[in-house]
């Protein structure tokens, strides 16, 4: 079926009512556009190592971040995540948007008064200096909400009969969609926030409404936002928080059918004009679920696998394989599409997610009793720790390197949040004065912050600091990686290793790699003591990759949280 077809197939099941003349009218202004047919590497994601960057925390300016990309792809990295970039009072740090089809123009190093060539122009720059040095661009668009001074809002608000009322929800029955729970608990206390002798619907918080998909101009707006950023080189988008999109009395608007067909929907119509443009789901839910926003190669091309991040802690704490190996089950992590993929990830933008959806009671206790130091580091009363990779390993070069050496070698593709690769810290000035700035308390600014050059680059220099040996360690292992095609698209296959008494040490994390010709080995050492253990037979002339060196056949000894990742 083309893409077209799948469009009106699409548009008839969420809106059964309309003639889908406004559609016909919307595709034929594509026409022009559309480069359907043509070449393009569909899946290049499955190969790339994403960073992810708040541009003017991580270097001021679009100007100053193209001048760090030799430094990006010196460490490794492959692909930019941008961090929301969009206009937006930045009460929550970009996601709520102001205007989808602008750039926060001081992000641009321009005047509010510049004109849009201007912008196009700074940004179509920055655009063409990375895709020069092989780095392809994406980030966030927050399609379930925008910001209360988006002028669809502003209009919105001007009385019930103004054309923009129908975008967003609205109720005097502050009762409707009462199973939908409250996502920032201890923050917000209820999904209607009151506008003169009504309620408007918002999933996150008061200062940000959520759209109305039932009416389809806002998904027909929402798609001319995508194409516009499609057009001029961006190479995907990361769909903030998918799984609200749609809602229906009477559930707990979450996953619901018609979610999953405006997902189809906007992929359907960046594949019309340029296949290959990634969409990329943000949903916080059990593999199995998650897996549903892949379609059948029709929705987004890949997903966060969050229930796999906090097992990397609990492994490392409980110096035990079972905890990763467990939710990697294929009884747990169902098989993806031909053409769907993991990105994994040690730690984001926001706070490291215990929320039950995907773990137990029993899991968020013991991580947060293991890692959560610092009493202000709690969020959401219980269900996430606010706090940098170097905090939570409290500066544990060797359990940093490990943990990165699980999320590099494990199915899926790879994000780094920025500064993790030297170990930047909680900063607690940038978190206080964000509190100032939004009047929230979100703990999750301590996992943010600006980057001071100067001083990174100094502790860089001295091979004997924190920074310097977190960096040597992912360094390597990013060089090492993006040699074997086999991390970003190779089956798994775990291995029980023992020592000379032949008894399974499950302190060990140990598994086959396999692509094509391509065959890895990765061992590793999840405990805090020194371990031995027999290496498979077809193992005994093997090269270890990070170190680039030859490993004696027979026993493997590995220092407490050592890794190892072997060819023949």
């Amino acid at each position: 079926m083309s893409n077209k077809s799948k469009l009106f197939d699409l548009w008839a099941s969420l809106y059964p009512g309309d003639n889908q003349q406004r559609l016909e009218q919307f595709l034929e202004a594509l026409i022009s556009q559309s480069l359907d047919g043509e070449s393009f590497q569909a899946d290049w994601y499955k190969d790339a190592v994403v960073y992810s960057l708040y541009v003017d925390l991580f270097s001021n300016d679009f100007k100053s971040l193209t001048e760090k990309l030799d430094y990006l792809k010196g460490l490794g990295v492959s692909c930019l995540w941008l961090l929301p970039i969009l206009d937006s009072p930045m009460r929550d740090a970009g996601f709520d948007i102001r205007n989808y089809d602008q750039i926060r123009p001081e992000l641009l190093g321009l005047e509010e008064n510049s004109s849009v060539a201007e912008r196009e122009e700074v940004f179509g720059k920055f655009l063409a200096e990375a895709h020069n040095h092989g780095i392809r661009v994406i980030f966030d668009v927050a399609i379930n909400h925008c910001s209360e001074e988006h002028p669809w809002f502003v209009e919105a608000k001007k009385s019930e009969d103004n054309p923009y009322r129908d975008y967003f929800i609205w109720s005097r029955d502050k009762s409707l969609y009462r199973d939908a729970r409250i996502i920032f608990k201890g923050m917000e206390t209820s999904n209607w926030e009151p506008f003169g002798d009504s309620n408007f619907f918002h999933r996150f918080f008061n200062f940000q409404p959520d759209l109305n998909y039932k009416n389809p101009e806002v998904l027909l707006a929402m798609c001319r936002n995508l194409l516009y950023w499609q057009s001029l080189g961006v190479d995907g988008f990361r769909a903030d928080a998918i799984p609200y999109l749609w809602k229906e009395e009477g559930t707990d608007c979450e996953n619901l059918p018609q979610t999953h067909s405006v997902v189809k929907f906007f992929r359907a119509i960046l594949d019309y004009v340029k296949p290959g443009t990634l969409l990329l789901a943000e949903a916080c839910q059990v593999p199995e679920t998650v897996v549903k926003y892949m379609g059948d190669d029709d929705e987004c091309h890949a997903a966060y696998h969050f229930p796999l991040m906090p097992m990397f802690y609990k492994s490392i704490a409980l110096h035990s394989s079972q905890p990763v190996r467990n939710i990697l089950n294929p009884s747990v992590t169902p098989s993806l599409p031909e053409n769907g993929q993991w990105f994994t990830f040690l730690r984001c933008h926001d706070e490291l997610s215990l929320e039950l959806v995907y773990v137990t009671e029993e899991d968020r206790k013991y991580i947060h009793e293991s890692y959560c130091h610092e009493p202000e580091w709690n969020f959401r009363l219980g269900e996430g720790i606010s706090a940098r990779l170097a905090n939570l390993f409290q500066f544990d070069d060797r359990r940093i390197g490990l943990a990165y050496s699980m999320m590099l070698s494990l199915p899926g593709t790879p994000v780094i949040y920025y500064g993790d690769e030297f170990g930047k810290e909680n900063d607690v000035d940038y978190y206080k004065e964000m509190i100032k700035l939004v009047g929230k308390d979100d703990t999750r600014f301590l996992v943010r912050g600006k980057i001071n050059w100067d001083k990174r680059e100094l502790q860089l220099a001295d091979k004997e600091t924190f920074q310097a040996k977190v960096f040597s360690r992912i360094q390597k292992m990013l060089f090492a990686r993006n040699k074997w095609k086999v991390f970003g698209r190779g089956s798994i296959t775990f291995l029980n290793l023992g020592d000379l008494s032949n008894v399974h040490n499950d302190s060990i994390l140990a598994y086959y790699r396999k692509y094509e010709h391509e065959n890895i080995l990765v061992i590793q050492n999840l405990s805090d003591e020194s371990q031995e253990v027999i290496l498979p037979s077809n193992m005994n002339s093997s090269f270890e990759l990070i170190n680039e060196k030859k490993i004696p056949s027979g026993i493997l000894r590995l220092e407490p949280y050592a890794y190892f990742w072997l060819r023949e």
